[in-house]
């Protein structure tokens, strides 16, 4: 399977989630979110550091839950549009 490659909107749509989960996270510990989330510390390393520009659904759904955060609020910072959203439901 060929993977098509991330155009550059993709890729800093990436690096602001990774900012903003980074941001609501504050003083807490990687550990702690990752275990809070179902995911490893390595995988929350990555998507903050915008190596995972595109996170699966239920990783940013678990990730918002724990940190506290509106999906929606959080999509809109991203740019995401309301088209968008209703492709992914």
């Amino acid at each position: 399977m060929v993977r098509v490659p991330l155009t550059p909107e993709e890729r800093d749509r990436g690096e602001r989630l990774g900012r903003i989960l980074r941001s609501a996270r504050g003083e807490r510990s990687m550990v702690r979110v990752a275990a809070e989330a179902g995911i490893s510390v390595e995988t929350l390393r990555k998507i903050e550091t915008g190596r995972i520009p595109t996170p699966a659904f239920f990783t940013v759904v678990a990730l918002c839950r724990t940190l506290g955060l509106s999906l929606d609020t959080t999509a809109d910072a991203l740019g995401v549009t309301a088209e968008g959203r209703a492709l992914a439901s």
